[in-house]
């Protein structure tokens, strides 16, 4: 007797009632993004100089402020302001030229510091000196 009991159960279990129609979707509760705390960096307070890039070729640049530099490769592609910085950036069929201007004083006019060239074909980087002389009217 118990043997069949055991074996009328799968069978029984079969014929509960299931609820018709699709199965509402459970949802889960949207997972928040903890809180971020803005961190700002802590400031010096007094003025950092910057360092001055000193490469071969590129004498007549390093030093030069904005004006100079537009009358040296024409004007510039994009002019990039950030605080008391610049990027000036000159294209031509050779190379794409970034030059970053950063004061060297304190409220000082910003003067070029440092170059950077690439290829604008892949952006692999090509000698400054010669990219300077290739962009200069």
């Amino acid at each position: 007797m118990r043997s069949s009991v055991l074996l009328v159960l799968p069978l029984l279990a079969a014929c509960a009632t299931t609820p018709s129609g699709p199965a509402a979707p459970t949802q889960q509760p949207r997972a928040e993004p903890p809180p971020q705390d803005i961190v700002t960096a802590p400031s010096s307070g007094g003025f950092i100089a910057p360092r001055v890039m000193n490469l071969p070729g590129l004498e007549g640049v390093i030093g030069k402020n904005e004006t100079a530099l537009a009358n040296l490769f024409g004007p510039p592609r994009l002019t990039v302001k950030e605080g008391d910085a610049r990027k000036l950036q000159f294209v031509g069929p050779a190379c794409v030229l970034d030059i970053y201007l950063y004061p060297l004083e304190p409220r000082g006019e910003p003067s070029a510091t440092f170059v950077d060239a690439r290829r604008a074909s892949d952006g692999l980087d090509v000698d400054r000196a010669a990219c300077v002389k290739a962009l200069r009217r």
